[in-house]
């Protein structure tokens, strides 16, 4: 197999792509970064890297607070919009229709929207390069209610997450396994089989003969994702188009 050699960079994806809301109720505003992950579990840390030049970085310097909302496939229109436009030409919550809520510990505005809020206190600034890296204590976690079953199990993957992937956002896709699957033993009685990953072609056979198979060969649906009775209903097939506004206001939520 060839592989050609680049030049040094970073080519680590997907990438989970966040909406992080900051500010203040007076001065509200998100910006959107791929660059954020976990650091630690206990105690529960994590980061995002700004560029200094970015609107969102004093809001956040100066307040010591943030938020990552995570992103969904009816979010993604936001999300770009929200990386792409500054805040300080445009109020964001306002022009895609998002409702901030303010109602966590750090009272800093939460994209009501998002399924997931993670409210963070900002422990560190390390100035690297172009990117200057925030590290942050989680306080505080809400969850939307409508993916959450009888059993008060929280179903994240059937909230339609969005990654980005070398300058695409993506849905996650099919399910391959759960943690732990390769080494976990079947259970007595147990019909459902996990499947390995397939052998790739062998050397000489023709790629473009297995093109061409693929081609033929009608795409199978994935399966639903479970719905909940008090899930809200969405359309997945519109296009991506802004939002219209929203008239009912969220209820603040209790901490």
């Amino acid at each position: 197999m060839a592989k050609q050699k680049w030049k040094a960079g970073n080519m680590v994806y997907p990438l989970p792509v966040v909406m992080i809301s900051c500010g203040t109720e007076e001065k509200p505003n998100i910006v959107t970064v791929a660059w954020t992950g976990t650091i630690c579990t206990n105690p529960p840390m994590t980061y995002i890297s700004l560029r200094p030049s970015r609107y969102s970085y004093n809001l956040i310097a100066e307040s010591g607070y943030f938020v990552i909302n995570l992103t969904t496939r009816d979010l993604t229109y936001a999300t770009d919009f929200c990386g792409v436009r500054s805040g300080r030409d445009v109020d964001k919550f306002k022009e895609m229709a998002l409702t901030p809520n303010y109602d966590n510990e750090g009272q800093v505005p939460m994209i009501e929207e998002s399924p997931v809020n993670i409210v963070c206190k900002v422990r560190e600034i390390k100035q690297l390069g172009s990117h200057d890296l925030f590290i942050a204590d989680v306080l505080e976690v809400y969850v939307d209610d409508a993916f959450m079953d009888e059993k008060g199990k929280f179903h994240l993957n059937d909230t339609d997450l969005v990654a980005y992937s070398h300058g695409t956002y993506l849905t996650l896709g099919d399910t391959l396994g759960t943690f732990g699957y390769s080494v976990m033993k079947p259970k007595k009685g147990d019909k459902q089989v996990a499947q390995l990953p397939q052998p790739q072609e062998k050397e000489g056979q023709s790629l473009a003969k297995h093109q061409g198979e693929q081609k033929c060969k009608p795409q199978e649906k994935s399966p639903k994702a479970k719905t909940f009775k008090n899930k809200k209903k969405t359309n997945h097939n519109q296009k991506s188009a802004a939002p219209k506004a929203v008239s009912k206001k969220a209820p603040s939520r209790k901490k």
